[in-house]
C-alpha cells in the first residue's frame, strides 16, 4: 500500500476493539496523569521558593542496592547507532534502510501531532513490521532492504492530551493514546515479526511517571495476552529532575527497561525553564552550551554509570548537525562535528548514540567501532571513576556570553520552527542544523529568561522586549521578502513565539499554545 485516504486509515487503526481499549487505557490511568502533573507543579513552585533538587533521601536503599533491570532482548543489544525522525512514510522507510541498528519513530519532539499525522504514523508502523512499507513517487519508488533497524517507537510525554479524541467528554492523555494505538496494533505486529514493542519514554521528571507508565505496561500486557516483561522502554533523561532519580527511574521499570538516553536539547531546556526566575541560571548563547561544560559532562557521566551498574544500555545524545549534499563545506563541517562528538560519547562508555540523517550513520558508527569493536555493547565498563554530586548536576560555572547573533538566531529559529510545525512539519533542517520542539524551547526560553533578567550581551547591549521585537520583525519581513511559502502560518509563528518568548508568565511548553491551530 502506498498511501491511505483519510476515511480508510480511520477505518483500519480506530477499529471497535481499539477505541475500547483506548477508553479503558483512559479511564484506568488518565486521573494518576492528572496527579503526575499537579506533583510538576508543586516541585516547580518550591524550586521558586529556592529549593534546589537532590538525590531523594526516601530512595536511598534504591541507589545503594545491588540489583539489575531484567535482561534485554537480542535485537537491542547492540544499538551502537540509532537514526531519529517522525512517522511519515517515506522517513520511515529511508531510517529503516539507513544502517543505524534501532530507528526510533517519533510521535513526539519530530512530529506534528495532526490528525493525519497520527493516523497515517500508526498504520505506517504496521505496515513497517510486516515489511508492507512502500511508497511510490514520481522520481522513485521507496522500499525496505532485506536488512533494516529494530523499531522503537517514542509516544508523547505526559504533559500533552490528544483534542481529536474523547473519553467521558474529556480529552484523552497524548501519551496514553499513542501508547495504545501502539500496542493494540503495532506491538502485536512487531511480536508477530519476531521483535517486540519497544519504546522511548520522553520528558519524565520523577521516577512516580516511571511508575505509572510501568503500571500502564502491565495492565496493556495482561488486557493483550502479552507476557510481563515483553516491552521494553528506554527512558531519555532529558530533564533536570530526573537526572537526580536516574536509579530510581529504573528500579521503577526494571522489568521492562532497556536504558537511559542523554536527551541533551531538552535537558537545556529543563535547565532554563525549572531555575527561571534564578539569575544564577542563566544560561549563554545555545551554541555555547556544549556536552563538555560541567553541568551537562556530569549528568552524562551519572548516567552511563548508572546505567552499567543496572545492565543497562547508556545512549548518547542527538547531534543537531546535519550534512548538505549540494555544499561540501557544509557537509564537512558537520561530519567533522559529528565525529568529535560520537568519539566523545564513545570514549566515555556510551553504548549507542543518536544522528537525525542517513548520511551520519556510518561517521557515528566508526567512532563507536573504534571503542566497541565486534563487542554489542560495554555495559562491562562500570565507570567506578564516576563520583557526581547534586552540586556537580547544577554546576553552571563555565566560560560563556550571549551575542547579539545568538538572540537573533533563537528569535529565527523559533519562528521558523514553529512555522514548520503548524504546517504539519515537526522535523525541520534550519541553517543545517536539524531543528525539533526541544530546539525550539530553547529558543524561546533563552530570549525569556534573558529578557526577565535584563542580560547585557558581550557588546553591552540589554536583551529586552522592544530589542526583540524588532528583530522578530526584521526575520519576518526578511521572510516575506524571500518569498516564505505560507505567509499565514509564518505570521501565526510569530504571534505564537511573541506569546512564548515575551509573555510575563513563562508557558511551560510552547506547543500547549501552537496545538489548538492545528487540524
Amino acid at each position: 500500500m502506498n498511501q491511505f485516504r483519510e476515511t480508510e486509515v480511520e477505518r483500519r487503526i480506530l477499529t471497535p476493539d481499539a477505541v475500547a481499549f483506548l477508553t479503558d487505557l483512559e479511564r484506568e490511568f488518565g486521573w494518576r496523569r492528572g496527579q503526575i502533573l499537579a506533583r510538576r507543579q508543586g516541585r516547580q513552585l518550591a524550586i521558586a521558593a529556592g529549593n534546589r533538587p537532590d538525590f531523594l533521601v526516601e530512595t536511598e536503599e534504591v541507589r545503594a542496592g545491588n540489583w539489575a533491570i531484567a535482561p534485554v532482548p537480542l535485537d537491542l543489544q547492540d544499538r551502537r547507532v540509532e537514526i531519529t525522525g517522525p512517522v511519515d512514510r517515506k522517513m520511515m522507510i529511508n531510517a529503516l534502510n539507513s544502517g543505524a541498528r534501532v530507528f526510533m519513530a517519533d510521535f513526539e519532539d519530530a512530529n506534528t501531532p495532526t490528525w493525519r499525522n497520527l493516523l497515517h504514523g500508526q498504520a505506517n508502523l504496521v505496515d513497517a513490521y510486516r515489511r508492507e512499507i512502500r511508497l511510490e513517487t514520481e522520481k522513485k519508488t521507496y522500499e525496505l532492504n532485506d536488512e533494516v533497524a529494530t523499531l522503537v517507537v517514542r509516544p508523547r510525554g505526559w504533559h500533552l492530551e490528544e483534542k481529536h479524541f474523547l473519553v467521558d467528554g474529556q480529552p484523552m492523555s497524548a501519551s496514553l493514546f499513542d501508547f495504545g494505538l501502539y500496542m493494540f496494533h503495532g506491538g502485536r505486529a512487531a511480536l508477530r515479526a519476531g521483535t517486540g514493542p519497544y519504546l522511548y519514554l520522553p520528558k519524565l521528571e520523577s521516577h512516580l511517571e516511571a511508575r505509572l507508565w510501568n503500571d500502564v505496561f502491565v495492565w496493556a500486557q495482561e488486557r493483550l495476552g502479552m507476557a510481563q516483561g515483553t516491552i521494553k522502554a528506554t527512558v531519555l533523561i532529558e530533564t533536570v529532575l530526573a537526572a537526580f532519580e536516574m536509579d530510581e527511574i529504573l528500579y521503577e521499570l526494571r522489568d521492562h527497561a532497556a536504558g537511559l538516553n542523554a536527551g541533551r536539547w531538552d535537558y537545556i531546556f529543563s535547565v532554563i525553564k525549572k531555575f527561571r526566575g534564578d539569575p544564577d541560571f542563566v544560561l549563554p548563547d545555545r551554541s555555547q552550551i556544549t556536552m563538555t561544560v560541567p553541568f551537562m559532562h556530569a549528568y552524562t557521566e551519572l548516567m552511563i554509570q548508572t546505567c552499567h551498574r543496572r545492565g543497562a544500555h547508556a545512549i548518547g545524545g542527538m547531534a543537531a548537525f546535519i550534512p548538505d549534499r549540494r555544499d561540501e563545506e557544509v557537509t564537512a563541517n558537520a561530519i567533522s562535528a559529528v565525529r568529535s562528538d560520537k568519539a566523545r560519547e564513545a570514549e566515555a562508555g556510551c553504548d549507542g548514540t543518536w544522528v537525525a540523517h542517513p548520511d551520519l550513520v556510518d561517521v557515528a558508527r566508526e567512532e563507536f567501532d573504534a571503542v566497541l569493536g565486534n563487542r554489542a555493547n560495554q555495559l562491562d565498563r562500570k565507570r567506578d571513576d564516576v563520583d557526581v554530586t547534586a552540586e556537580d548536576l547544577l554546576d553552571l560555572d563555565f566560560p560563556g556570553s550571549v551575542t547579539l547573533e545568538g538572540v537573533r538566531t533563537n528569535v529565527e529559529v523559533g519562528i521558523l520552527y514553529l512555522a514548520s510545525w503548524l504546517s504539519g512539519n515537526g522535523a525541520a533542517a534550519i541553517n543545517n542544523l536539524m531543528e525539533d520542539v526541544a530546539t525550539a524551547e530553547i529558543s524561546r526560553s533563552q530570549i525569556w529568561q534573558w529578557v526577565q533578567h535584563g542580560v547585557a550581551t558581550d557588546r553591552g547591549v540589554i536583551v529586552g522586549e522592544a530589542l526583540v521585537r524588532n528583530m522578530v520583525r526584521e526575520v519576518v519581513d526578511a521572510l516575506e521578502r524571500a518569498g516564505y511559502d505560507n505567509v499565514n502560518q509564518l505570521h501565526s509563528a510569530r504571534k505564537i513565539f511573541e506569546d512564548v518568548a515575551l509573555g510575563d508568565e513563562f508557558v511551560e511548553f510552547l506547543t500547549l499554545s501552537a496545538y489548538d491551530l492545528i487540524n
